[in-house]
């Protein structure tokens, strides 16, 4: 199995175990190691405290030194609805860009299907490129 048919399949997983009725949604991340990292949302009372599914993992792949290689973000809308992957917001792939412009995340496709591509092809205008040529 590929990387980015684990990392779907890990988001699945968790969402299932997490979310076994109603909307479910988690993050999966694959790191240079090998590792595996996922997350979810936290529920909260606050809107304006909501984080992304990925910001678990991202802080996790922090905490632990590892570098984040691969991401997705997988929702569905309840236990009967298909599986749809989101592309990462603009704050995920900030945060994901500490890693490198190389950093591949699954996009959403209209048509489904898994496509990932790198934060390069997301943003090829990267604001951090103004201060760093090699990103």
């Amino acid at each position: 199995m590929n990387i980015e048919q684990a990392l779907f399949e890990a988001a699945v997983e968790l969402i299932q175990k997490r979310y076994p009725t109603g909307w479910g949604g988690a993050a999966a991340m694959y790191t240079e190691d090998g590792t595996i990292l996922t997350s979810v949302a936290p529920e909260v009372l606050n809107a304006s405290t909501e984080l992304c599914m990925e910001t678990g993992a991202i802080c996790e792949a922090h905490k632990l030194q590892k570098v984040v290689t691969h991401t997705i973000c997988v929702v569905r809308d309840d236990e009967r609805a298909a599986y749809k992957i989101l592309t990462p917001c603009g704050v995920c792939q900030e945060r994901l860009f500490y890693w490198g412009s190389k950093v591949k995340a699954a996009v959403y496709m209209p048509e489904g299907g898994l496509v990932y591509k790198t934060l390069d092809e997301l943003q090829p205008f990267y604001w951090y490129r103004a201060y760093n040529q090699n990103q």
